[in-house]
């Protein structure tokens, strides 16, 4: 590699996120916060540069697994660190931060993509197959992780018994292990992308491949730890504005997510539906699938009573979300209309969050 590489944004944003968060500087006021908050977003970019140098290196669909587990690590290591921070006053946060990532990923990126590329070539292809493969297993595990806890009796109210949610946290790996199986191995050629749309990328050497790979881990262990620093911030700023709290876990979920939807969007203007669907669908089955069991174990461990099950108005919102996207990729091609629909779906569940 050459030096004058190293003086790239996403050389320098990871340091400079590393540097600052261990001299101290952060919670020193709200300059040092705004100051945080830019590095923070440098590195969440830099961590989608570095995601994509491996991800062509390892090739598709490894590619964005790749990317779809380290969004997975940085949201559960999160998500654990503020649940084990705040105690019984972080029980509805995993709910509600895994709730926000779904409802982000099935109407804003999706609906970003569909509505980038249909404005740009009118109508994009993909595999249904792929999407149906991708959509049984997000709805299973939907169903079982928000919405049967509001129906078990074994336990009053919207929670899971420790034997419940050892079971249900099985059921949550089986279902992703197994599609990971289909995905790499059985009918990886569903989610691969047809020749005549592939992209024309440079294939990294392996120096600048474990370059990369060493940073993508940094940065995601950088983000983790300045998110956590700045969501007494973020709450505050939202209690400030008189919002319910649970605004703060669809902050937390953007956040989270910014790197995929950062990829997928530019996926989809490159005409590259197909990849922009395994980085949204696969990062909203890894989401869900994975947090829960991960969030299960420390409820379990530290003994943190844990909600899981959605309000009325929420499961609404979701079966809406779920239906929509179903019957949007159900013909193997996009237009603008699907994107604009999921958009306005986004914006009534943000909405419905400020102004329950």
């Amino acid at each position: 590699m050459k030096p004058k590489e190293f003086l790239h944004y996403t050389y320098i944003f990871p340091v400079l996120a590393v540097i600052y968060y261990f001299a101290g500087f952060m919670g020193q006021g709200i300059i040092s916060d705004i100051i945080a908050g830019i590095l923070l977003t440098g590195s969440v970019l830099s961590a989608v540069h570095h995601a994509e140098v491996v991800a062509h290196k390892v090739g598709e669909p490894y590619g964005t697994i790749i990317l779809a587990l380290c969004i997975t690590i940085i949201e559960v290591a999160l998500i654990v660190s503020l649940m084990v921070a705040g105690g019984a006053e972080a029980i509805t946060l995993a709910r509600d931060t895994v709730f926000a990532a779904v409802m982000i990923i099935l109407n804003g990126i999706i609906g970003i993509c569909v509505l980038v590329g249909g404005v740009k070539y009118f109508e994009q292809f993909f595999a249904r197959t792929s999407a149906t493969t991708y959509l049984v297993s997000i709805v299973s595990i939907l169903v079982i992780t928000l919405i049967l806890p509001n129906f078990t009796s074994s336990v009053n109210g919207p929670y899971y018994n420790n034997a419940q949610l050892i079971f249900v946290s099985i059921a949550c790996l089986v279902i992703y292990g197994v599609f990971l199986m289909v995905q790499t191995v059985r009918h990886r050629s569903y989610f691969v992308p047809a020749d005549g749309n592939a992209e024309e990328h440079f294939i990294p050497n392996k120096t600048q491949t474990i370059v990369s790979f060493f940073l993508l881990v940094v940065c995601l262990i950088v983000v983790v730890l300045m998110a956590k620093g700045l969501s007494k911030t973020i709450e505050d700023v939202v209690q400030s504005m008189g919002a319910p709290k649970s605004l703060v876990g669809v902050i937390i979920a953007g956040v989270v997510l910014l790197p995929e939807g950062l990829a997928a969007i530019r996926a989809a203007r490159n005409n590259q539906f197909q990849s922009s669907l395994n980085l949204a669908l696969g990062s909203a089955l890894a989401s869900i699938g994975l947090s829960i069991p991960a969030i299960s174990a420390v409820s379990i461990m530290y003994d943190i009573p844990l909600v899981l099950g959605l309000d009325k108005k929420d499961i609404i919102l979701l079966t809406l979300s779920v239906f929509i996207v179903m019957l949007s990729l159900s013909r193997g091609k996009t237009n603008i209309l699907y994107g604009t629909v999921l958009l306005v779906n986004l914006a009534a569940y943000i909405f419905t969050v400020i102004v329950p």
